[in-house]
């Protein structure tokens, strides 16, 4: 019987994230990935124990701002979308004793003289929701001027964010 070289083929599974929405997966090929976080707050979780994590994309700080959308569209404010996600995040196996928390976003790209200051007040409201449930992220890339794309690789807890002046890559480890 002779032995050859066998490789292990697997795909690995893209999930994007869109404006006002979230994904989850347990899956070690996974990559989740959201675009052009300008104002928005992405908020990126992963558990290394279980090679899972995750993506929120919000819009807005607040879902007193538009109650009927909020029912319709939880993950496009940062208190219903925190809650929907983090219940999301339980069903694929993340604990928030192992969550590895960053948050992303923020920024004024419209001009920095902006009136509602909706990335400022997004901020303002990711942290006071972690500070509120007693709850720490290790890593934080907020403010600025620039749109930011972030990409979580299950597989090792990597994040890539891109910027327009250059790559941060982070270890959610």
């Amino acid at each position: 019987m002779s032995q050859g070289n066998s490789t292990t083929n697997f795909m690995i599974s893209r999930l994007v994230v869109g404006v006002g929405d979230m994904a989850v997966s347990n899956s070690s090929t996974a990559i989740i990935s959201t675009f052009a976080l300008g104002s928005c707050i992405g908020v990126v979780v992963y558990d290394s124990n279980r090679r899972a994590g995750g993506i929120l994309h919000y819009m807005l700080p607040d879902s007193n701002l538009s109650p009927d959308k909020a029912k319709l569209h939880p993950y496009m404010f940062a208190d219903t979308g925190l809650n929907g996600f983090f219940k999301a995040l339980q069903g694929v196996g993340v604990t928030r004793k192992n969550a590895v928390i960053l948050i992303v976003g923020g920024a004024s790209v419209i001009s920095q003289n902006d009136l509602f200051r909706i990335g400022e007040r997004n901020i303002v409201a990711v942290k006071r929701w972690f500070k509120d449930l007693n709850l720490n992220y290790r890593h934080e890339l907020v403010g600025g001027i620039n749109n930011r794309t972030v990409h979580l690789t299950n597989k090792d807890g990597s994040v890539q964010i891109k910027e327009p002046n250059g790559v941060k890559t982070f270890s959610l480890l």
